[in-house]
């Protein structure tokens, strides 16, 4: 029993308290105290368990062990707040969120969360008034309740940004191999049928993609030169050229020269974005690509005023052209917080019942959240004008079914509402709601959208844990099915959970010692040249199994964070592809860092340079001694079918191909001969198994192959 916690390559603990650090529970040096003096760990463990020996107490039941730590916990709880009523106990817990970027955007708050006044005795003497109790007390509750908050909720690698739907996915399938007539034709139809919504998607898509593969939108223009959808398609890819040119950073962040280069390819712009205009009359896009014009060049106000009434005149309620002037009437750019909130509220009073544009204050509150992080009563726009918009955006959600597509704009913008209002619960229930459609705006104002997006999903399960009680609690579950009396035809997002494959250097026997780790149940089977693929096989759990303590402290992220895990302590190198959505990844783990990663995108993205290719090449060439990394760097930056490119990836490190049939169907090594199943472990016993010198690799882990 004591060398199971004392000794080990595994280090148990240190696993353990790097987890408890990201969430919070203890300062960020665990080998030290408050006051900065040393802590020897072996040597706290040796008086815990001699003073174990010598009270007489467990040390045989592990079980029992835990029990007792739980009752010991609640002990101290309870006299902590002796006195007081359960709900001042029940408010909190409210403490950082797993990661610290998470922490820092979750600071950026409407309302500071009331404080819990426990009253004890301490140091200072009686009547102390303490702020907030230890985050160790909230522990037990997150750990119970953690697994439960993700009901309902799709898996971190299926969510995409933007995701384009089924009908321009293929279209822009289409033009990376160089085609542009799909392209025109998809957007002829969105024309005649004065579908302005899903336009200003699909040009904006197009555009992207436009900006960095050429090729066939050059065909387009010499075939059809006066064609009025290449010329909205043309106004879409100035504005994104000169972004190109400035970046998304704060002004602050800007070089005097960014600046100037940026002006420039807009005033060179503006024919080509009146041209688009003049060719298509009666279309609310082109006013809205000229409003972006305006924001950039810094136009006069009634050049503003011109395009969107220009704009309302072809679609008097297009969330687009409304969106982009809402950003237009912000403080930080050219109007002021009453005028933007004025502007948004007018426009959602007269949207039609049910419309989107219903959503559109809440885009006016993330606008506001990001220059006054003021509480209640400190702020220019009061509280109570704030709380309303919220309510009316909840309202509005349920008008929709659960992911349904023409929700997901205010959705997104709701949810972050509701997590800087303190209301972490219900936002949960949004995230329920958004499924697997993220978008750009809010989550890329606090940094990388998607990193950030799934950051707070993370942050609000945990808040939500925290405050369901340990007894007697329990997390809500997930509203089942849409609202009564709706039909909702927006598209919804499947909820796919992302595939992936991992080539360990190292062979089956020690690979399945080291997994044994995560709590996971997996699939191994041997490589050619000596290594081991790997891949998660949740098929073969028991139905309504449910990931423990262990996965808690762990953390979520599918194979490449548990191939982080794994790898810790260990010299072979863990190269995971990665399928999510029609996007192939590759991440090179070692001693349980990411040493490098890239991505092969299927829809519009920027390729890497020369130079990020080359640095990628190198970590992934340095770790399968490859002299000449040239030849990877070119496949890296490839831009055709990227599955294809992941198994060249692998030729030229020299590694065995993936099963052909990953990216194709789930668990691809079930039908491999020869696979294995390592089932998961409880806790203890992985750690016994992984140090014991007699294990035999026939423990009674593995379980026949599926078939």
């Amino acid at each position: 029993m004591r060398s199971v916690f004392s000794t080990g390559r595994w280090s148990a603990e240190r696993l353990i308290v790097q987890r408890l650090l990201i969430a919070g529970v203890f300062p960020e040096r665990p080998d030290r105290t408050a006051n900065g003096t040393a802590v020897d760990i072996a040597e706290a463990q040796k008086l815990a368990w001699d003073n174990k020996l010598n009270m007489g107490f467990n040390t045989t039941e592990i079980p029992v062990e835990f029990g007792l730590s739980d009752a010991e916990v609640g002990e101290a709880c309870t006299a902590w707040r002796k006195g007081l009523p359960d709900s001042a106990w029940s408010a909190v817990g409210a403490g950082p969120s797993p990661r610290r970027r998470a922490s820092q955007a979750w600071s950026v708050r409407f309302a500071p969360r009331r404080r819990s006044t426990v009253r004890g005795r301490g140091p200072l003497g009686e009547g102390l008034v303490v702020g907030r109790l230890p985050e160790v007390f909230a522990l037990p509750r997150m750990l119970r309740h953690f697994a439960a908050t993700g009901e309902g909720l799709p898996p971190d690698g299926a969510v995409e940004v933007d995701a384009p739907d089924s009908d321009v996915r293929a279209v822009l399938s289409a033009a990376r191999s160089g085609a542009w007539e799909p392209a025109a034709e998809l957007l002829a139809q969105t024309r005649t049928a004065r579908d302005w919504e899903r336009r200003g998607r699909y040009s904006a898509s197009l555009a992207e993609l436009a900006l960095h593969h050429t090729g066939w939108f050059g065909d387009w223009r010499q075939e059809q030169p006066g064609d009025p959808d290449l010329a909205l398609v043309a106004a879409e890819l100035e504005i994104g050229r000169a972004w190109e040119i400035r970046t998304a950073a704060r002004a602050r962040h800007v070089s005097q020269e960014q600046f100037q280069a940026f002006q420039a390819v807009l005033r060179d712009a503006e024919p080509v974005l009146r041209t688009a205009a003049d060719l298509n009359p009666g279309d609310p896009v082109p006013w809205r690509i000229l409003i972006a014009h305006a924001m950039g060049l810094g136009a006069p106000r009634k050049v503003f005023d011109e395009y969107l009434t220009r704009g309302r005149e072809a679609d008097p309620h297009h969330v687009g052209l409304h969106t982009r002037a809402v950003q237009y009437l912000a403080q930080k750019w050219y109007g002021s917080h009453a005028e933007m909130f004025g502007f948004a509220e007018s426009a959602a009073a007269a949207a039609p019942e049910g419309s989107p544009l219903r959503g559109l204050p809440l885009h006016a509150v993330t606008e506001y959240a990001l220059e006054h992080e003021a509480g209640i009563g400190q702020g220019p726009v009061a509280w109570s004008r704030i709380e309303g918009l919220v309510e009316a955006g909840l309202e509005l959600s349920a008008a929709y079914e659960p992911g349904d597509r023409r929700a997901a704009d205010f959705r997104n913008h709701l949810a972050l509402a509701l997590i800087r209002s303190g209301r972490e619960a219900e936002a949960l229930e949004v995230f329920r709601l958004i499924g697997t459609d993220a978008r750009t705006f809010p989550w890329a104002y606090l940094g990388d959208p998607r990193e950030n997006y799934l950051l707070m999903r993370q942050g609000v399960r945990a808040h939500v844990a925290r405050r369901t009680p340990y007894f007697g609690g329990s997390v809500p579950a997930p509203a089942i099915g849409g609202p009564s009396g709706t039909a909702a035809t927006g598209e919804a997002a499947p909820p796919a959970a992302a595939m992936a494959v991992a080539l360990v250097g190292a062979p089956l026997r020690d690979v399945r010692e080291a997994i044994l780790i995560t709590g996971t149940t997996m699939r191994l089977v041997p490589a050619p040249g000596g290594g081991t693929f790997v891949e998660i096989a949740p098929s073969a759990d028991p139905p309504g199994s449910r990931k423990g303590m262990r996965g808690t402290l762990l953390g979520e992220g599918g194979l490449p964070r548990l191939a982080g895990t794994f790898s810790r302590g260990e010299k072979w190198p863990v190269l995971v592809a990665v399928k999510e959505g029609a996007d192939y990844t590759l991440h090179l783990y070692r001693d349980g860092r990411l040493e490098a990663a890239h991505a092969w995108w299927a829809d519009p993205a920027e390729m890497p340079t020369q130079q990020e290719a080359a640095e990628r090449a190198t970590a992934l060439g340095a770790a399968y001694r490859m002299t000449d990394h040239r030849p990877l760097t070119t496949v890296l930056r490839g831009t055709g079918d990227p599955r294809q490119h992941l198994d060249e990836a692998f030729a030229a490190l020299g590694l065995p191909l993936l099963p052909a049939a990953f990216g194709h169907r789930p668990e691809p090594l079930a039908e491999v001969p020869g696979a294995q199943l390592v089932e998961r472990r409880s806790f203890f016993r992985a750690i016994k198994e992984s140090l014991s010198s007699e294990s035999d690799g026939a423990s009674g882990g593995e379980l026949p192959p599926l078939s």
